[in-house]
């Protein structure tokens, strides 16, 4: 008999690499959101987490061994990102209790459980780099700690292990996310193409120098699954990065050179995506018509908001995956290739020209 996985955002970033992976695995997959998409071989669960008794409704006849949650809604504080977050989680699971099949949930956070949250971010006094799973929680309130809080409550009282994962900046697909560096990237250079505008690095001098990492989507889909399988992995938080290291001052030329144009020379000063982008939507729309794009909407394909909140980061930072590899995930992806691997996946699904 097929296993059978329930994913939570299959339209985002890393719901659509898992659901992928799943699938290619043989798994029978369920997929949740609140207007699901129709992906071959999935069957869609259309449901609004915030709404309790619509999740447990939409949720009756669904029986998964193992639940990958890799969905948030961002709200204007950190106050309601908890309130709302939270709540997300705990009606999930209790739609799912009357099942009694979940045997693993497995919930993707990130490096803000070290950074801090967008109020605070990348601010006060934070944890050594590389960051390390043992180095626990700030004393800041943050919605990554209550999502975990309520999966830590559910798994006690309904008997399933949990796995969290902590990945740096994902590079993946998704239309309408709030958090797709890639994707922004992508646009902003055939933006700096089309118009002659210089191709410069948005950020800071600490991020251009500094080194960092990130995490490619579909490796992150291979820990989430490793985690599932892997006994030894159960009631366990981890990071999870490519593997490699670099500065951006080599990262920016190769993203220049793979679009054609040329990077700017960096002077120290922070340009923010944001401003920089400001006033592009139409210049964007009449590029899509041009060249008979998918999305003509630059705000479901830029981010501009977080892609500046990385990049303009005042610390350096890297990732210890040490955890993980003692366990025996020793998966490893070139963060320069994933990129490529992206731009060229958003040129054949007719998002870039």
């Amino acid at each position: 008999m097929a296993r059978n996985a329930l994913v939570v955002g299959t339209s985002g970033i890393v719901g659509s690499a898992a659901t992928a992976l799943l699938l290619s695995e043989g798994w029978e997959v369920h997929g949740l959101a609140r207007n699901p998409t129709d992906m071959p071989g999935v069957r869609p669960v259309a449901a609004d987490l915030r709404d309790q008794a619509g999740v447990a409704q939409a949720l009756r006849d669904v029986r998964p061994e193992a639940v990958f949650i890799s969905t948030w809604a961002r709200q204007a504080t950190e106050a309601e990102n908890i309130r709302v977050n939270a709540a997300m989680v705990r009606n999930l699971l209790d739609g799912l209790r009357g099942g009694g099949t979940t045997r693993h949930v497995a919930l993707v956070t990130g490096l803000k459980h070290y950074l801090g949250p967008f109020e605070a971010y990348g601010q006060g006094a934070l944890p050594q780099t590389p960051f390390r799973e043992e180095q626990g929680r700030l004393d800041v309130e943050n919605f990554y700690y209550a999502q975990e809080d309520e999966v830590f409550s559910a798994a006690k009282r309904d008997g399933f292990t949990w796995s969290v994962h902590r990945p740096h900046t994902i590079i993946g697909k998704a239309v309408g996310n709030a958090m797709n560096m890639g994707t922004t990237l992508a646009v902003y250079a055939e933006l700096c193409r089309r118009t002659g505008r210089p191709f410069r690095f948005p950020g800071s001098a600490t991020q251009w120098n500094g080194l960092t990492d990130m995490t490619d989507a579909r490796l992150l889909a291979r820990h989430l699954l490793w985690a599932t399988t892997e006994p030894r992995a159960a009631d366990n938080a981890f990071n999870v990065v490519n593997g490699d290291v670099f500065r951006w001052s080599w990262m920016w030329e190769r993203i220049a050179g793979w679009f054609g144009i040329a990077a700017a020379p960096f002077d120290g000063t922070v340009r923010p995506l944001a401003e920089q982008m400001a006033d592009d939507a139409p210049l964007w729309a009449q590029i899509a018509a041009e060249h008979r794009l998918a999305e003509p909407d630059l705000g479901r394909l830029a981010s501009a908001w977080h892609t500046d909140a990385d990049l303009g980061r005042p610390i350096e930072v890297v990732t210890d995956m040490g955890k993980s590899r003692k366990l025996g995930f020793t998966a490893y992806q070139a963060t320069d290739d994933a990129f490529f691997d992206l731009f060229a996946r958003l040129r054949a699904d007719r998002l870039i020209p």
